[in-house]
């Protein structure tokens, strides 16, 4: 298998839907749907703090943690934080193994200290499953 970098396949900072730790989880609920993804990336409130990832799920165990009501909530409130970081030039086997091994599916993607994109498990099954078929 050639070399593939983090950087080759990672979503880049201009297409990675962040939002704000301070907004709604409602708000954050219709712009999952209006943007059609399933994780937001949650901003960081400083240059000392982490970034943040809200999932699905995350939105499902608070809602049923709080009985249904969402509206109480902000995106702090439910998100996984901090997220783990790799940078850009990590060749992907190693995105995947640590992901295998924390048992995460996103990683954010930094470069001296600032998001420069987010790798998901999905991304590299998807090269895995390219690099598959044309060996055949």
């Amino acid at each position: 298998m050639k070399l593939i970098t983090v950087r080759d396949i990672m979503t880049p900072l201009e297409r990675v839907a962040v939002i704000s730790p301070y907004a709604p989880v409602r708000e954050l609920i219709n712009r999952m749907e209006r943007e059609n993804v399933r994780s937001i990336i949650v901003d960081r409130t400083s240059d000392h703090d982490a970034y943040g990832i809200v999932t699905y799920t995350n939105i499902l165990e608070a809602i049923y943690s709080n009985e249904g009501d969402m509206d109480l909530l902000n995106v702090y409130d439910i998100a996984t934080k901090p997220m783990v970081q790799i940078v850009p030039d990590l060749d992907i086997r190693y995105a995947a193994q640590l992901m295998i091994n924390q048992k995460i599916k996103h990683l954010s993607v930094t470069w001296e200290g600032k998001l420069t994109g987010v790798i998901s498990m999905t991304d590299i099954a998807r090269v895995l499953m390219e690099e598959a078929r044309s060996e055949v």
